[in-house]
């Protein structure tokens, strides 16, 4: 996962909008999206807009329709964010390699 901060970032930004995203969750998987490894990337441009790059865990997810836009909007609620995009991506595909190793504890695949 990658986060990318240009200049004029506010100091601190980037660990709010982790956190939020650490309180989003597939709600068929009780780990977070962050830790899922379902987040690629965090860009936060000079003026603290942010554009998420993030997958599913499959195509056919049931929540395709509502688990972007309700990561869009928490980012968006963020303090000192100016707006928030995220892109659905499906390269490279999700796979459970790319859990951190806490999401693989608590699913019990360690």
């Amino acid at each position: 996962m990658t986060i990318i901060r240009n200049e004029g970032t506010k100091p601190g930004l980037d660990e709010k909008i982790v956190a939020v995203l650490k309180s989003c969750f597939d709600p068929e998987i009780p780990v977070n999206i962050y830790e899922l490894g379902l987040v690629y990337g965090i860009d936060i441009d000079a003026n603290d807009s942010v554009l998420i790059r993030m997958t599913l865990t499959s195509p056919a997810c049931p929540v395709a329709g509502s688990l972007p836009p309700d990561v869009e909007s928490r980012v968006r609620g963020v303090e000192g964010v100016t707006d928030a995009k995220v892109e659905v991506t499906w390269e490279p595909p999700w796979t459970p390699d790319k859990m951190t190793d806490a999401a693989k504890l608590q699913l019990n695949m360690m």
